[in-house]
C-alpha cells in the first residue's frame, strides 16, 4: 500500500498502518536527531516524543501528502524542546557515516569528522537543524522550510549563514597573517 493510504488508515486509528509508517521513518529520524542534538540518548527521546506527537496529532493532519515534512517538523520541534530543557548539560556527539564509502586513509576521516563535529557544535540548534535536514537527509530547501514552519527565504538565509559559520570554524585553524609593524613605530 502507498504512503497516502497508510496515512489515511492511521488517521482513522489503524495501529498497524501507523506502525508501518513509523518503521519506515525511524532510522532517518534518529540520524537527524543525533546530528541536531549531538547525543544518542537525547536523540532517541526526541524521536520517541515526535512519534508520540505524530500519533496523537495525526487526525489533524490536513495534507496527507505532506506527512514526511510534517513528521520532520515534529522531530525538529522535539529536538529544540529537548535543547531548551537541557541547555546546561554537556553534550557529546557520535558521528556515524551516512552512506559514505570506506577510504584507505582512516586518519583523514577522523580529522574530517572532528572538523565537522566542531563546526556543527558552533551552530545554534535551529541552524543545525536546517543543515542536517538539507545536507544529511537530502531534503530540498522548500521542504526544509515547510518542515520547520519558516519562510523559504528565511531557510535560505539561515543555511547560508550556517555554512559560512561552518567554513569559519573549519578554517579557523589557519593562521591569519598580520602586517608587520617596524620596531620603534606604534600603529
Amino acid at each position: 500500500m502507498d504512503q497516502r493510504g497508510l496515512v489515511e488508515r492511521a488517521q482513522r486509528g489503524d495501529h498497524d498502518a501507523f506502525a508501518v509508517l513509523a518503521s519506515g521513518s525511524i532510522a532517518r529520524l534518529d540520524a537527524a536527531a543525533r546530528l541536531i542534538l549531538r547525543d544518542g540518548e537525547l536523540a532517541r527521546d526526541a524521536v520517541q516524543e515526535a512519534m508520540v506527537r505524530s500519533w496523537r496529532d495525526l487526525p489533524t493532519l490536513r495534507d496527507v501528502d505532506r506527512f514526511d515534512a510534517w513528521l520532520h517538523r515534529l522531530l525538529v520541534n522535539a529536538c529544540l524542546d529537548m535543547m531548551r530543557r537541557r541547555r546546561r548539560r554537556a553534550i557529546e556527539v557520535e558521528l556515524t557515516p551516512i552512506l559514505i564509502p570506506m577510504t584507505a586513509d582512516f586518519t583523514s576521516d577522523v580529522v574530517d569528522r572532528d572538523l565537522l563535529d566542531r563546526g556543527l557544535r558552533a551552530l545554534e540548534p535551529s541552524w543545525r537543524a536546517i543543515v542536517v535536514l538539507h545536507y544529511f537527509l537530502g531534503m530540498p530547501l522548500p521542504e526544509v522550510a515547510s518542515a520547520l514552519g519558516i519562510p523559504l527565504g528565511t531557510a535560505k538565509s539561515r543555511l547560508h549563514r550556517a555554512i559560512g559559520l561552518l567554513r569559519v570554524t573549519v578554517d579557523g585553524d589557519a593562521v591569519v597573517e598580520t602586517p608587520a609593524v617596524p620596531e620603534g613605530r606604534l600603529a
